[in-house]
């Protein structure tokens, strides 16, 4: 006779615990319990299952493929037993998503509508805000899922690396630098630049990397975001460094990217409450932007 399998709720509410916060101790705090309670009940489950599911890297615990699988096919099990909890909510499932807005225009709208499209039975609401203003709201809880193009460390909020990339020199076509195959520091020297404003820390990276070879472009005009720049380059005010994505998704015709060589890297996180678990319609619309987001040349999956 086959053994009978058995499931044990505590287990997979320390599985996920763990796999959202990284640590035992934050674990432990969402949950109610010690972290030892914690650590018994991963050693149980990877002990009935026959897996390894956490690796230890420093303080932090690293899952495995394993533990991810695993954690995926619960979704069902904690998606029903969310429901049981809130048996008035059956509706609609909502969820409240809040970016800056060189994220949202256009990048996370057109998503969104893929997104709806393929579940019409979900509705979600986009909230336009400064990158400090992203922190506050999830950190307060008012928001589902964050999008930041910068690391912005605080208690409470979880930054999830989503897409990486290199900066880039943007500039439009006909430009005298439009024929280099990459642009360099020195060859900003003298040339009308668009720069991001002075509150971005991006702005006092680049002037550190100009400094350093002795290039003082003309800066003819400041902004606050990335698609301001491209736009202006567009019209034909200048060149900008900025990071090329999203932006290249919708200006790639319309002006001249080329790889700048500096040590400048960006990365686009997704952003979470810390303390409790991440919604089942966020799980799902990022897994929808994992799997639709185009290719490009410039920025790779984190």
């Amino acid at each position: 006779m086959a053994a009978k399998t058995w499931h044990s709720l505590p287990e997979y509410q320390a599985l996920r615990a763990l796999m959202e916060c990284g640590t035992t101790s934050e674990a432990a705090n969402r949950l109610g319990l010690s972290q030892s309670a914690i650590s018994r009940s991963i050693a149980s489950l990877e002990a009935r299952t026959g897996r390894i599911l956490f690796e230890r890297d420093g303080r932090l615990l690293r899952p495995t493929n394993e533990a991810a699988q695993l954690n995926l096919r619960l979704d069902a099990l904690f998606d029903a037993l969310e429901k049981l909890d809130h048996p008035t909510e059956l509706e609609q499932e909502t969820l409240q998503i809040i970016a800056p807005p060189t994220y949202a225009h256009r990048y996370l709208v057109h998503h969104i509508a893929g997104f709806l499209k393929a579940n019409p039975h979900f509705y979600v609401g986009l909230e336009v805000a400064a990158s400090d203003m992203v922190a506050r709201g999830i950190l307060d809880e008012r928001y589902d899922l964050g999008f930041l193009g910068v690391e912005l460390p605080r208690d409470g909020i979880k930054l999830t690396p989503f897409r990486t990339s290199n900066a880039v020199c943007v500039m439009p076509h006909g430009h005298p630098l439009a024929d280099h195959a990459i642009i360099h520091p020195e060859d900003l020297d003298g040339q009308n630049l668009i720069a991001l404003s002075r509150r971005h820390a991006r702005r006092a990276e680049l002037e550190k990397v100009l400094q350093a070879c002795r290039s003082a472009p003309n800066v003819v005009a400041e902004v606050s975001t990335s698609f301001a720049a491209v736009d202006l380059a567009r019209e034909g005010l200048g060149l900008s460094i900025v990071n090329p994505f999203p932006v290249v998704h919708y200006r790639a015709e319309d002006v001249v990217f080329r790889p700048f060589a500096s040590q400048i890297r960006y990365s686009t996180y997704y952003v979470t409450p810390k303390h409790r678990p991440t919604t089942a319609i966020a799980r799902a619309f990022v897994q929808h932007l994992q799997l639709h987001t185009a290719k490009d040349t410039f920025s790779q999956k984190a």
